[in-house]
């Protein structure tokens, strides 16, 4: 099924102007629907249809009442009913007016007795609201559906002097109010005319017991500055009203202008303390979850400048390294929380910890050969009991590679010693590590590549015996239930080690 959009893109002949005016009336005809207790459809010229007989109507539009049952089981949008049998939508359109008469062909029971109205913009008709049945009001209906009707009539005037939707009407949300919520009618100076019962519920929340009628919303002790503002700018207002604090009610304020003249307004209220309560909720379930991140970071962060301190004070090599590394990996881990502390959720942007990796390696280097670290692609967001132990994999991947790629022992750097070099006698030139990030529908793939020295001959990281490497190991294979092979790159397509992951697990976004 083709939206409005399309269809008249396909069938209509508009300028983007107006074609803008059509798409603000379908996001607010809502309220046309509700105060008509109709069905609305809206029609344009079709153009292209000249060998179809005599449709030459194409059908953009349709919109049930929410407060009466509908007068049209069918969907009509796509269709192209022909001039003779919706001829007032024709004569609406040549004529620029309001059109009162019958729609045949929607209806098994016969002709319904509807009204055409016609969508003008600037100085030409676009389009036609054909309302489909026609109430009748008896002597003896309620009061409140002549006030609807009335209110109903005088934004038809207004849709066909081009003065509703208005200009600037943003496309309502869910939130937005509708009749059924509650519906205020205000005169040119802001008095109550009618306050339908939804309405005085509200009140009644707001605090407010006092008869309306007749009297202006601040005389109740009720904020009517959006009600001024549409009054006098002519400009429909949406506005929170908070009387107390645990009472809000949403306010749009639709002001009626005939020959721009202000006539009055019509003002939807809609209660939502209870929306806004669970927003509330929400916020601070939110934040909430960043404290306790951030908690968890803060703590990561003291158990690693503990076991900094401890390995200051190891006087053995090996001790002095393994405090290190746990250092290192301790740090890695709470570089997630700390991203995960600043975004709501158990989504965490990898990109992010990427970067604080690579930085945290370069850091890393001391001595030459200088390490230059590149990264290519990007893995989007992935959930955090991913990126943790992804993060813990890829750190360590990239230590490896700057203290054992190229030549120099750095460990023996950072204790002071002089350091050796490797065999290839490649420690004075400055390395390469390449980071390649991609993910597709079947998961998430990283490759680490460095240009040095390669691996031993025989080496299998199955029977490793480096911790390093037996920790990605398990994090790859038994957490992520992913793979990882490292292999010796050919000297022909430049040497070293490239280290492949492979997760099944799409990113997030």
């Amino acid at each position: 099924m083709a939206t409005p959009g399309e269809l008249a893109r396909l069938h209509a002949v508009l300028n983007p102007d107006e074609h803008a005016h059509l798409q603000r009336l379908l996001g607010s005809w809502s309220l046309l629907s509700d105060l008509s207790f109709s069905d609305l459809v809206l029609v344009v010229p079709a153009s292209g249809l000249e060998d179809e007989g005599d449709s030459e109507l194409v059908v953009l539009g349709q919109i049930r009442p929410s407060n009466r049952p509908t007068r049209l089981n069918q969907d009509l949008v796509g269709q192209s009913p022909s001039r003779q049998a919706w001829s007032i939508a024709a004569d609406a359109m040549e004529k620029g007016e309001i059109v009162r008469g019958e729609v045949e062909g929607i209806s098994a029971s016969g002709p319904i007795a509807s009204e055409a109205i016609p969508v003008r913009f600037a100085d030409r008709v676009i389009a036609v609201v054909v309302r489909i049945g026609l109430e009748q009001l008896g002597p003896s209906g309620p009061s409140y559906e002549r006030i609807y009707f009335d209110a109903f009539d005088r934004l038809a005037a207004m849709v066909a002097e081009s003065a509703f939707p208005f200009p600037d009407n943003d496309v309502g949300s869910e939130e937005s109010p509708r009749v059924g919520d509650g519906v205020v009618v205000v005169d040119e100076e802001g008095r109550v005319q009618f306050a339908s019962p939804n309405a005085m519920n509200a009140f009644h929340r707001m605090g407010v017991y006092s008869v309306p009628e007749g009297r202006r919303l601040v005389d109740l002790g009720v904020e009517e500055s959006a009600v001024e503002w549409a009054l006098t700018t002519k400009r429909p207002v949406v506005e929170e009203v908070e009387r107390r604090p645990d009472v809000i009610v949403l306010v749009h304020c639709i002001p009626l202008v005939i020959h721009g003249s202000v006539t009055g307004a019509v003002i939807l209220v809609r209660d939502v303390t209870d929306v806004r309560r669970l927003d509330r909720l929400l916020l601070s379930k939110d934040a909430a979850i960043r404290e306790v991140h951030h908690r968890v970071k803060n703590n990561l962060q003291t158990i690693s400048s503990l076991l900094r301190l401890q390995a200051r004070r190891v006087t053995e090599r090996a001790g002095r390294e393994a405090l290190h590394e746990a250092e290192r990996r301790v740090r890695s881990i709470a570089i997630v929380h700390e991203i995960l502390s600043r975004d709501p959720g158990d989504q965490v942007a990898f990109g992010e910890i990427v970067r604080a990796l690579v930085q945290m390696a370069e850091d890393s280097v001391v001595g030459p050969p200088g390490v230059t670290i590149e990264v290519e692609g990007d893995l989007g967001d992935l959930p955090a009991d991913v990126a943790t132990p992804l993060a813990v994999t890829l750190a360590e991947l990239l230590q490896n590679a700057v203290e054992h790629a190229f030549g120099v022992d750095r460990r023996a750097l950072r204790s002071g010693r002089s350091p050796k070099r490797k065999a290839n006698g490649s420690g004075g030139v400055s390395g390469r590590v390449r980071v390649l990030l991609d993910h597709d529908d079947q998961g998430l793939g990283v490759e680490v590549r460095d240009d040095g020295v390669g691996l031993p001959k025989g080496f299998d990281i199955e029977r490793t015996t480096s911790l390093g490497l037996s920790i990605v190991r398990d994090l790859v294979v038994a957490q992520l239930g992913g793979s990882i092979e490292m292999a010796r790159v050919p000297r022909p397509e430049g040497g070293g080690t490239v280290v492949r992951i492979s997760v099944p697990v799409a990113p997030r976004h």
